[in-house]
């Protein structure tokens, strides 16, 4: 019953091939097309990857026997393959804020990323469980991710809970498939939400233009159902501080959920967040925003409370995190720049 998928499905790609076809290319089938071009490449994983929506010829998705032509631009993204070798345990400081025989509670930084994947098979957060910690307990269908029952994005801060006994993860896979456990995330958003607290109830999945981008799907004809609960914390004239409480744990939910109630998360390039939305036309304006966003160089998104049924003792477990620097130091020039636009009126 208990899907390990369910909170953390396993999207990253492997391999993003742009080919664009010679002037003189004769009009071949897209499959043997691509068979010459990606020789280590198997004309079934060619075959399935087109079935499955993974290439995209001049934008659009094609079926196998689509006929390449010349200057056609074709974008292929290949699944990861598996891969036999064990999580390397690496030496890397962790910032433990709860530790006890069962469990464990990390502070991730932003820039980490949670478990190996193509392109970072180093440096994550499971090679670090693994040279601090010996035998955790692998969830079925989640091999090679120790102690891992849910994850955030690489450039998501905050707070994870790590299992550290079968017993644990067990009990604490339950609360995450059973929608349980309280999440609750700060987010800085593009622009106001009206009404100032609410409920966004909107199914969300792989895009089927960009299977990278998880986006909304009102009617409920894909994906899964998602539901972010909102509330404003600080309005800042051009952006706002959000409380989010997730009642589910989709892949990008709260990203893709205020990308489409209008709201994208503050400087998230996947989402359409790291350009100007909202403010003035002033050159002085647009320096300011841009100096933000060096400020916070990733989606302004902090995972800071977490709160679960200790899977042993049973007993309520509550945990909350600081913003980390970046995220303060952000709010603290959209502060400054409200009073000081205030002052000026």
């Amino acid at each position: 019953m208990i899907d390990p998928q369910e909170e953390h499905q396993n999207e990253d790609l492997f391999e993003h091939h742009h080919i664009i076809a010679d002037p003189k290319q004769a009009i071949l089938r897209v499959d043997k097309f691509l068979m010459d071009r990606l020789p280590n490449v198997t004309r079934t994983k060619i075959q399935s990857g087109i079935k499955d929506g993974f290439v995209k010829v001049n934008g659009e998705l094609v079926k196998p026997n689509y006929k390449v032509h010349p200057g056609d631009s074709i974008h292929i993204y290949l699944s990861e393959p598996p891969r036999d070798e064990d999580v390397v345990p690496e030496d890397i400081p962790l910032n433990i804020v709860y530790e006890d025989k069962y469990l464990l509670i990390v502070n991730k930084p932003a820039g980490m990323v949670v478990h190996p994947a193509y392109q970072n098979w180093s440096g994550t957060l499971v090679n670090a469980l693994a040279f601090h910690f010996q035998n955790l307990p692998e969830m079925e269908g989640n091999e090679g991710r120790p102690g891992l029952v849910h994850r955030i994005d690489k450039d998501t801060s905050g707070l994870l809970v790590i299992a550290k006994t079968e017993a644990a993860m067990t009990g604490l896979a339950r609360q995450f498939f059973d929608h349980s456990i309280e999440r609750t995330y700060y987010a800085l958003v593009w622009g106001e939400p009206e009404p100032s607290k609410g409920t966004i109830d909107v199914f969300v999945g792989r895009s089927l233009k960009d299977r990278r981008v998880t986006t909304a799907f009102p009617e409920g004809d894909f994906g899964k159902n998602a539901v972010t609960h909102y509330e404003t914390i600080k309005q800042l004239r051009y952006v706002t501080l959000l409380k989010c409480n997730l009642e589910t744990g989709r892949t990008h939910q709260i990203r893709a959920h205020m990308k489409y109630i209008g709201h994208p998360l503050f400087n998230d390039a996947t989402y359409g967040g790291d350009t100007i939305l909202k403010g003035t036309v002033f050159t002085k304006y647009k320096q300011f925003v841009h100096n933000c966003f060096k400020m916070i160089p990733r989606q302004a998104l902090h995972a800071k409370t977490l709160g679960f049924i200790h899977p042993i003792s049973k007993e309520p477990m509550r945990f909350d995190s600081e913003l980390p620097e970046d995220f303060t130091q952000v709010l603290e020039k959209w502060e400054n720049y409200v009073n000081h636009y205030d002052e000026e009126q």
